[in-house]
């Protein structure tokens, strides 16, 4: 983990209300596993504190984060230009961890495509992934070159204006027992997660299944609790420090 002055290459918006700051790093940080986020200030001090960002992409010294614009920080952060300099801490985080997987199911929804980019970018020709993406409607998608370089890319739509009318979710139950996979990878709004597992445990899948979770954070290393999760014996957990990426049988979502 360091905290570097990186120079913004490009900050660009990729669909509606969704941006893309690409950063140019002095120096190297080391292996970033996707499903690691990085810290990263607005570029003005009336916004003391640093936003979560999720990693979606490394190419050489460049990296890329995507963002969504909900509030005064992100509005400052897309009107940055070329040029500018700002204040990163990267790679926090786990990440996702693959292990010996061949054929891997992505499911994500919603902002948390984010770091489930990174990883088909990461293993693409590697490992088979089929990957199960949802979004709002079909100005909302972006990312879908990323997923496709993976393998099987299926695309849900809450209106039904992008690929099948649903959710994540329902996109991967709707096509399970057609593939065979020995890990599923997942990302996306509580709610959503909530649902995954309730199927999965229905349904009586063994098939392990990692997710990443979108918790509220402060600090990003820890100290500040903001982000504390509950896991399944009892005990807590810091999303940031912990995680973000763990087992679904380990959390209670």
């Amino acid at each position: 983990m360091k905290e570097l002055l990186a120079t913004v290459k490009e900050n660009k918006k990729i669909a509606e209300g969704i941006w893309a700051v690409t950063l140019t790093l002095p120096e190297p940080v080391g292996k970033i596993r996707g499903g690691q986020f990085a810290d990263l200030s607005v570029g003005d001090g009336s916004f003391p504190l640093k936003r979560p960002l999720g990693i979606c992409a490394v190419n050489g010294d460049d990296i890329t984060l995507c963002y969504q614009l909900k509030g005064d920080g992100t509005r400052k952060m897309a009107s940055i230009k070329p040029g500018e300099k700002l204040s990163v801490l990267l790679p926090l985080g786990n990440g996702f961890d693959l292990g010996e997987a061949k054929n891997i199911a992505v499911i994500g929804g919603g902002v948390g495509i984010f770091p489930l980019a990174a990883v088909v970018r990461e293993y693409a020709g590697e490992r088979a992934f089929c990957s199960y993406i949802g979004f709002r409607g079909k100005e909302y998608a972006c990312l879908l070159d990323e997923f496709s370089r993976g393998g099987r890319l299926v695309v849900a739509t809450d209106d039904g204006s992008m690929g099948m009318k649903g959710n994540a979710v329902q996109a991967f139950f709707s096509d399970y027992g057609n593939e065979s996979f020995d890990l599923i990878i997942s990302c996306g709004p509580p709610v959503m997660l909530r649902a995954l597992k309730a199927e999965l445990a229905a349904r009586g899948v063994k098939t392990r299944c990692l997710v990443s979770l979108e918790e509220r954070m402060g600090c990003g290393i820890g100290a500040c609790l903001v982000c504390a999760c509950k896991k399944s014996d009892g005990s807590n957990a810091r999303v940031c420090k912990d995680g973000p990426v763990f087992d679904i049988c380990e959390v209670e979502l």
